[in-house]
């Protein structure tokens, strides 16, 4: 790739295009750049010049873009540079690279705040079974999703192990398994952790489970029809009459799916809604022919054009789904569709379609995608505007000088002055948003004293300058009048000073006839009067028994760790390794002092010896 950089400073109008017109005409990226010179969004173009010339086209009537959004996004831009390739292919990537490496604000970026669940199978495994997880690895194993919900996923996996006889165990308890478990007294597992079970035999079961949850589910019934017939055949009555059982399970499942198309593929239709303002994005899967579920991506102050948008959607998305179809169905033409072609064509390892239907079924389901964008685009405006009235009600009653779209709260956690820990909640527009929530162990003062704990978090967290950046436009502490005074004495200790409004919350006190909880402001001695309708203050209790359950589950885990570290600690003859073998075994304290002296003893790396000297230590009175 041979790049080219050129680049503006400070905007004015004759500068600007005296660089547009030493702009190559041939393929590239563009970076465009607000006054204090951050990235403000990246594009790419077969034909930087006239790309780059379209931005700054002024309408006929006015100096206004004739497109808004794209009107918006120019008034911010102060410079620009671009970067030439040699290729659009290679532009594809390097654009891709920027937007990762930037984030630029007006760009399409798929956030990992909300991981939706799949379903692993670890078939690098010589017994493999299905586990839930929300991060896909390139580890070998094979990923299926991802589902829209935890419940969603929960019922697959409870229709499989009804159906299916795989292994249910863990990994680590697969290894460990002494004799088999209830399962398969249930005949619902082979157990393969104890028995000798013959490998030919489980991985069909495992080939059956792929087919199922690649959605082919009706290729699958026939499959087993054409087996049951031929045991009937051949007498084996009871093997027919289980085969019969699994294939009943299956048409039940397929009765609750819906059937969209005929042609029985495997496609993702892709539907859009929405302005610059806000914009949603929803994916329809269609597994041979049924609908199996559906996916929204939404997205604040995009001002990419919608073909921009379903571009860049594309690229990301599918760089780490677990699964590419054969056909993407698309609602707007895309001048990169050929180079999407081939990227999802690399990663599926066969050629992969990007269509724009013109009539027909697939335009329907275009259209569906489309409608069912529209109606989770209303649902969330509908959901934002009862969120934006509440942070208005609160800018009023705590008097701000602007909304507080972002709000932060810290909660201290501790019992008897150990394992000292604080939580930080962030909520946004509203919303919790546990992407930035912050977890602080503290580390420099006396965990019995609250207040310094608050002092030492306040100052790791807004203390590092710019790179405490963003602020939030309000911070609320857990406590009294003490934590409150606290947290103003450290933010205006700062250099630079960070400029927000600090509040704290007191729970009430019903000995002395309180009937809620208490706002307290720097400088005020009363609590504020947060109005009767009361939706402003249960908001903010909200955040606050949000930051109290976060510290609490942090400290809980600290404190967890802490116990069993101590407890096998002491032991004589228990060093690292054998303390790690018995809390793989066994899990927790728990169970270790419930094992018996032979199931102590037994374990790799153990003797009679340090068996008794465990038992004697957890067990001191037995």
């Amino acid at each position: 790739m041979t790049t080219e950089s050129q680049s503006t400073h400070p905007r004015s109008d004759s500068r600007m295009q005296d660089t547009l017109a030493r702009v190559t005409s041939g393929p590239g990226v563009y970076v465009m750049k607000d006054a204090e010179d951050r990235v403000i969004y990246v594009g790419k173009a077969r034909n930087l010049k006239k790309r780059l010339a379209s931005y700054f086209t002024r309408s006929r009537t006015g100096p206004l873009h004739p497109d808004i959004k794209t009107g918006i996004l120019v008034k911010k831009i102060t410079n620009f540079e671009t970067i030439i390739t040699d290729t659009e292919k290679e532009a594809l990537i390097l654009e891709s690279n920027l937007i990762k490496r930037y984030r630029p604000r007006y760009n399409v970026i798929l956030k990992d705040d909300k991981r939706y669940p799949c379903l692993r199978l670890n078939v690098t495994s010589p017994y493999p079974n299905l586990t839930v997880v929300r991060k896909i690895k390139k580890d070998g194993d094979l990923y299926f999703g991802p589902f829209a919900s935890s419940a969603a996923v929960r019922e697959t996996l409870k229709i499989i192990h009804k159906t299916f006889k795989l292994r249910k165990c863990k990994t680590k308890d697969f290894k460990n398994r002494s004799r088999p478990c209830i399962n398969y007294q249930m005949g619902a597992c082979l157990a393969p952790c104890c028995l000798d079970v013959d490998k030919n035999r489980y991985d069909k079961i495992i080939k059956e489970v792929i087919l199922f949850l690649n959605g082919k589910t009706p290729a699958l019934i026939q499959k087993i029809k054409k087996e049951m017939i031929s045991a009937a055949d051949k007498q084996e009555y009871e093997k027919a009459a289980v085969l019969r059982d699994k294939m009943f399970a299956l048409e039940q499942v397929i009765e609750k799916q819906v059937a969209v198309t005929n042609d029985f593929k495997d496609r993702d239709v892709i539907g859009i809604a929405g302005s610059h303002e806000h914009s949603m994005i929803t994916v329809l899967f269609v597994r041979s022919g049924f609908l199996l579920g559906t996916r929204h991506f939404n997205f604040w102050e995009i001002m990419s054009t919608q073909e921009e948008m379903i571009g860049a959607f594309i690229r990301q998305y599918y760089e780490n789904a677990p699964f590419v179809p054969k056909e993407v169905l698309i609602p707007t033409p895309l001048e990169d569709a050929s180079l999407l072609e081939e990227l999802l064509s690399g990663y599926k390892g066969k050629k992969v379609n990007i269509l724009l239907p013109k009539k027909g079924e697939k335009l329907r389901l275009v259209n569906l995608a489309s409608q069912n964008a529209e109606n989770r685009l209303k649902e969330l405006k509908a959901s934002a505007a009862t969120d934006m009235e509440i942070l208005l009600q609160l800018k009023k009653r705590l008097r701000m000088d602007k909304i507080p779209r972002r709000i932060e709260c810290f909660d201290i956690s501790s019992i008897s002055g150990t394992e000292a820990v604080a939580g930080m909640v962030v909520f946004e527009r509203g919303q919790a948003n546990p992407s930035l929530f912050r977890k602080y162990r503290i580390k420099s003062v006396d965990a019995q004293d609250d207040y310094s704990c608050m002092a030492e978090v306040l100052k790791r967290r807004y203390g590092k300058g710019e790179k405490s950046r963003p602020y939030p436009d309000l911070l609320m502490v857990d406590g009294g009048k003490g934590q409150l005074n606290i947290a103003v004495s450290v933010i205006e200790s700062l250099k630079p000073k960070p400029t927000f409004q600090i509040i704290s919350i007191a729970k009430k006190n019903e000995s002395k006839g309180e009937t809620q909880d208490k706002i307290y402001k720097p400088g005020q001695m009363n609590p504020v009067n947060m109005g009767r309708g009361g939706e402003t203050l249960l908001f903010l209790e909200k955040i606050r028994d949000k930051s109290h359950e976060f510290a609490i589950s942090f400290h809980r885990q600290r404190r967890g760790k802490r116990f069993i570290r101590s407890a096998l600690d002491s032991i004589p003859g228990v060093g690292k390794k054998r303390k790690a073998t018995l809390l793989k075994h066994f899990k927790s304290i728990k169970k270790i002092r419930a094992a018996t002296f032979e199931e102590l003893s037994a374990l790799p790396g153990m003797n009679r010896h340090v068996a008794k000297s465990v038992k004697k230590a957890l067990n001191p009175n037995s």
